[in-house]
């Protein structure tokens, strides 16, 4: 229990600003756990995105550089290009990625550059009001499409997983939950491979996580889990896309 509970090195004592029921504090907490068990700590530095992580700087026990909406990729080439001992975290939603970003994001998988990637996808702009995203399913309601997103005007829902896994030089890439005790370890254990692999120079990964957004969803905890379970994972199924070398054991896995 101890061990459960024990706030991890990677984060400070501030409270976090997430309103109840979301999933940044989940994966917040994930992180900072897999760079204290990897002692990669003191290596990293974490970009923050534009969107409601913007301020997870405010957070971690790292190294920090705010990245303009969409751009962090970039950034993170450019430190890892000029760094490359160090651990980069680009930490993107998806407005901030699979919008504004869309472009960074695709070169710098196809260049396979050597960073970690971790997309929340909870199928809104979350920070700014709920209005639609490109990750916003068919028929959702949101503040910019009250009576559902309708293809023919907005088009169909992006796949991130799907799309630079045709690609060739992305090393790995996985799209996970937070809906379940179970997808809750597959997450932490999908984090924790792409730290390592980058740690042992291995190329460009990227965790995409679908998360709950109780407060733009108009619904309560417990029901944004399970509408993730019963149709955002519909939608986006999860699973390994690319896995260049399966067989590669990550270090210290608990």
């Amino acid at each position: 229990m101890e061990k459960i509970f024990k706030k991890p090195k990677g984060l400070n004592d501030k409270t976090m600003h997430y309103c109840p029921g979301c999933g940044h504090g989940i994966v917040h907490k994930m992180i900072a756990q897999t760079l204290e068990e990897l002692d990669l700590l003191e290596r990293t530095i974490f970009i923050s995105p534009v969107g409601c992580a913007v301020f997870a700087y405010w957070y971690f026990n790292t190294d920090h550089i705010q990245a303009a909406h969409g751009r962090a990729p970039a950034v993170a080439t450019g430190l890892k290009r000029a760094n490359p001992e160090l651990i980069i975290v680009s930490y993107q939603g998806d407005g901030d990625l699979a919008s504004a970003g869309t472009a960074e994001i695709v070169h710098a998988a196809a260049r396979g550059e050597n960073i970690s990637v971790i997309f929340i996808n909870n199928a809104v702009y979350g920070m700014t009001g709920g209005q639609m995203a490109p990750t916003t399913l068919v028929g959702q309601k949101t503040s910019t499409s009250p009576f559902g997103r309708d293809p023919n005007f907005a088009g169909h829902p992006l796949k991130v997983c799907e799309m630079l896994a045709t690609t060739k030089a992305p090393r790995y890439i996985e799209r996970t939950s937070l809906d379940s005790v179970a997808n809750l370890n597959k997450t932490k254990k999908a984090i924790k491979k792409s730290f390592d692999l980058q740690a042992r120079g291995e190329g460009f990964s990227l965790v995409e996580i679908l998360s709950p957004c109780p407060t733009n969803w108009g619904m309560s905890p417990p029901e944004a889990m399970d509408w993730i379970a019963e149709t955002l994972s519909k939608e986006y199924p999860l699973g390994v896309f690319r896995d260049e070398r399966a067989d590669t054991e990550v270090r210290n896995d608990s």
